[in-house]
């Protein structure tokens, strides 16, 4: 392993990795994003605009640690009164639980992706959720400063979160699917 206080990236076992140290992810170049289906068909997607993240990698990346914060009201699926029913007691219920947490409790790496496990803390329901990531690469940005890029992917049943609004549909089925694929796409820049 090589490694170099002003490098923004190392060599970890031939692979390019971020160099270690804290990266605060820039919620302006960051999409926490959700999808679901609606009548079981229809894929309906949003997404969190207020994100304050930071991401430590460690000098061995399964020593690596995500800590986020999602500002709930921030939910944005394109449509107004889908957002304000989301918002609501029935979803969200922004008005007593405004935020979401996530907490990194362990990381398993090989090469250039792996598998990133948490708690996360929605409506003050505490689960495990694990994350596929990849590392995307590094830039510099036009100010100077390095960028780690990544991507994650995974699913949960939102009822586990207390997110149980539904509506049986006379066909069969139920209105809004219990399955929810989360997708994030992160740039973080490197804390100096």
């Amino acid at each position: 392993m090589t490694s170099s206080a002003t490098s923004p990236t190392r060599t970890v076992d031939g692979v390019e990795l971020p160099a270690v140290g804290d990266w605060k992810v820039d919620p302006g170049h960051a999409e926490v994003g959700f999808l679901g289906r609606h009548f079981m068909l229809t894929k309906v997607r949003g997404r969190f605009t207020g994100v304050d993240a930071t991401v430590y990698i460690g000098e061995r990346p399964e020593d690596s640690k995500v800590t986020a914060v999602i500002d709930m009201a921030s939910v944005n699926s394109g449509d107004t009164a889908r957002d304000d029913h989301l918002r609501s007691a029935e979803f969200f219920d922004v008005a007593e639980h405004p935020q979401a947490t996530f907490t990194s409790t362990s990381v398993s790496w090989n090469g250039t992706s792996g598998t990133l496990a948490g708690d996360l803390t929605i409506k003050g329901f505490t689960r495990r959720v694990e994350l596929d990531v990849d590392y995307l690469g590094h830039a510099k940005d036009p100010w100077g400063n390095d960028r780690t890029v990544f991507s994650a992917r995974g699913k949960i049943n939102r009822e586990d979160w207390g997110l149980t609004w539904n509506m049986a549909l006379e066909t069969g089925g139920f209105l809004v699917s219990k399955e929810i694929e989360l997708s994030l796409e992160i740039e973080a820049v490197r804390e100096v």
